[in-house]
């Protein structure tokens, strides 16, 4: 990391985690000190990520981003089942949904907006991601409207199903998407785009006006275009590993006191996965998606929002349903009205959103706005 206080702010929460875990008793401190930790791990994760994504391509390092981004929600996802808190498991998974269709991309599309007036991005890629995201959609609202009908077991027969079909239609994806269809999905056509319009530049006050500032401008834009990855391939994957080894270690910590702290405050078990562990799991993606939206690379950045969400809801989800007899406390897929209502709006403004390929400032506030309304209704509820 290029920033001097990263490293050692990194060390330090590591180890008062650790003896916050180990020598403390108090669950709200091993919860604050577990969070903290957590979230540098995870913008350690980010940064590797992003790293690798450079050797890998900008379609193959989207999903790599993406991938390694869930990797802390599914984590701790996985020891929530583990504990029985089936609650608390969709309620992660619904606000990985949205946080990142809603927060991840809407902060995104708001920081590049800000910077470059147009940003623009593959619309066939948008185009099927609106198509996933409603597959997700009803996946997930079928089990939910048949439930008066099932019994217990039936439900878990209907769950299996819908998960293995859901986990067969994800694998179908990345071969259509990375194989059959590479050249209309691929990096010449996902990021930035080829023929540059005035639009696509960020706005700069002319240099007879402010001729110190543009040349600073100018400088800073010369330093962005050289700047590169800051590790080799070897020491990006090495540090991707180590960092999500840490990201499990601190999940499984956070997990075993989460339930006690969201009772000390009052808050219920819906909010506390919805967004709070929700939007700790998912800080690697609100840090690179981001950062890559302000270098108008916006096409990677809707590949890490956009295709995190269908990766949970694809892929992450159903594996947990299989996971879940593996620790034998079976889980099904049937969601709260509530959260069904949380997912079905978010993938409907952020494919309205997203389908034409391009975006502005303005459409990221629009995201923020609906994720604060929902954010209000769950924590109301």
């Amino acid at each position: 990391m290029k920033q001097k206080w990263f490293l050692p702010l990194l060390i330090l929460s590591t180890l008062l985690s650790i003896g916050a875990h180990f020598f403390l008793h108090s669950q709200p401190v091993q919860f604050a000190t577990a969070c903290l930790s957590l979230l540098f791990w995870a913008a350690l994760l980010g940064k590797a990520t992003e790293s690798v994504a450079h050797y890998a391509g900008e379609r193959l390092g989207g999903l790599l981003n993406a991938t390694f981004g869930n990797a802390a929600e599914l984590i701790i996802a996985f020891f929530l089942v583990k504990a029985g808190l089936f609650d608390m498991v969709k309620a992660s998974i619904t606000g990985s949904i949205i946080g990142n269709l809603l927060l991840v991309l809407g902060l995104s599309v708001f920081f590049g907006g800000l910077r470059y007036k147009i940003q623009r991005f593959n619309t066939m890629l948008a185009g099927h991601n609106a198509s996933l995201m409603l597959l997700a959609v009803i996946a997930l609202f079928i089990p939910a409207a048949f439930i008066k009908g099932l019994q217990g077991t039936e439900v878990h027969i209907l769950s299996l199903s819908i998960a293995a079909a859901l986990i067969v239609g994800y694998f179908l994806w990345l071969y259509f998407s990375l194989v059959t269809h590479r050249e209309e999905l691929g990096d010449a056509v996902d990021g930035m785009p080829e023929e540059h319009s005035p639009l696509d530049e960020p706005e700069k006050i002319p240099a007879a006006e402010t001729p110190a500032l543009a040349a600073a401008t100018a400088s800073d834009a010369e330093k962005e275009e050289e700047e590169g990855p800051e590790w080799s391939k070897g020491v990006s994957l090495l540090l991707l590993l180590v960092s999500t080894a840490f990201v499990a270690l601190q999940s499984e910590w956070l997990v075993h006191s989460v339930e006690a702290v969201a009772h000390a405050l009052g808050w219920s078990e819906l909010f506390v996965g919805a967004f709070l562990i929700a939007i700790i799991g998912n800080a690697a993606e609100h840090s690179a998606a981001v950062f890559l939206a302000m270098k108008n690379r916006m096409g990677a950045a809707v590949e890490i929002a956009i295709g995190s969400s269908l990766q949970v809801a694809l892929f992450v989800a159903p594996v947990l349903v299989f996971a879940s007899y593996l620790v034998g406390k079976p889980m099904d897929l049937v969601f709260s009205g509530y959260e069904l209502a949380a997912i079905a709006v978010s993938a409907f403004i952020a494919s309205s959103i997203s389908r034409d390929g391009s975006t502005n400032w303005y459409e990221g506030v629009l995201l923020l706005l609906v994720y604060i309304i929902l954010g209000t209704a769950f924590f109301v509820v």
